[in-house]
């Protein structure tokens, strides 16, 4: 096991010069790399906390907005178009009055979940790791 996870050290040793795709050899820095198009997918600030709050089911826009305190109307309205637009969510609106939006994450959307829940869970158990790093930033 490594020393900072309960991931065996194996599963974190990956070579850094090449790596087989299903295709054919691709380099690490290359845009085809899986983990450059992971992260493509999830990588920026908002995205991994929305897909995460939406694996408990059914979320409604202002339950997302209460979920996440620290995110902009306008975010979370980007953020939700872009994982709509990519097929990880679905969103059913309602013809009543006030509006009634409802957002659920699709299959692709759980499936891509799995990674992100993993990342959230190893931060939540390695707080004071995360707090030591914060600390050395300038």
């Amino acid at each position: 096991m490594n020393e900072h996870s309960n991931m065996p050290a194996s599963l974190l040793q990956v070579p850094c010069h090449r790596m087989e795709t299903k295709s054919k050899p691709s380099d690490i820095f290359d845009k085809r790399y899986p983990a450059r198009r992971v992260l493509n997918l999830i990588g920026d600030k908002w995205t991994p906390i929305v897909l995460y709050c939406l694996s408990g089911g059914v979320r409604r826009f202002h339950e997302l907005q209460h979920r996440i305190p620290d995110i902009s109307k306008k975010m979370l309205i980007q953020v939700l178009r872009n994982l709509e637009a990519s097929a990880l969510v679905d969103r059913k609106v309602y013809p009543v009055v006030p509006p009634k939006t409802e957002y659920t994450l699709t299959a692709t959307g759980k499936r891509l979940h799995e990674p992100v829940a993993l990342l959230c869970r190893w931060a939540a158990a390695n707080t004071d790791l995360l707090d030591k790093i914060e600390a050395q930033r300038p």
